[in-house]
């Protein structure tokens, strides 16, 4: 299991759907995430230091917890099926800690809330995460290079084997 990091929040060229990009915190490995809209939007709100007008769901469900004196103190995307992140968020309440089953888009939503580390299993991040090579990292030519992926990539050839 490795750390990951939110690089950021963008939308493929092809289906304009939106992608959470994860980067593993210690290397130069990008794990995309299509997500939906709304998650996308939850996500990056907060990301801002935005707070709209009425809590969303993702801070509803982030104020239940602390009244339940409860908190989430890791989200971890577990695996990949069938084109299909899964992910589990762990929470903790009186000593004790629970997996709760959740989408990746709402795990994330819920760990940028919370202050939870993200993390991603090695299975995950070695099938599906692009990486870019070279100890100096020149951020514009990733970005640049990572745009020109997007423009052509889709969601089912994640799943595909190499």
């Amino acid at each position: 299991m490795q750390e990951m990091h939110i690089y950021g929040v963008s939308f493929d060229l092809v289906g304009k759907q939106p992608i959470v990009l994860l980067k593993t915190a210690d290397g130069n490995r990008f794990l995309p995430i299509w997500i939906g809209h709304p998650e996308a939007a939850a996500i990056l709100m907060k990301l801002q230091g935005s707070a709209p007008p009425r809590p969303m769901t993702h801070d509803l469900v982030t104020d239940i917890l602390g009244r339940l004196q409860a908190q989430v103190v890791r989200i971890t995307v577990t695996e990949l099926r069938e084109n299909t992140f899964y992910a589990q968020i762990t929470v903790q309440q009186n000593g004790n800690e629970i997996e709760v089953d959740s989408r990746p888009s709402d795990a994330i939503a819920l760990a940028v809330r919370s202050d939870a580390p993200i993390y991603a299993a090695d299975e995950v991040i070695e099938e599906s995460s692009i990486e870019f090579e070279g100890d100096e990292v020149n951020e514009e030519e990733m970005v640049a290079e990572f745009r020109r992926f997007l423009d052509n990539v889709t969601p089912d050839e994640f799943a595909e084997p190499a």
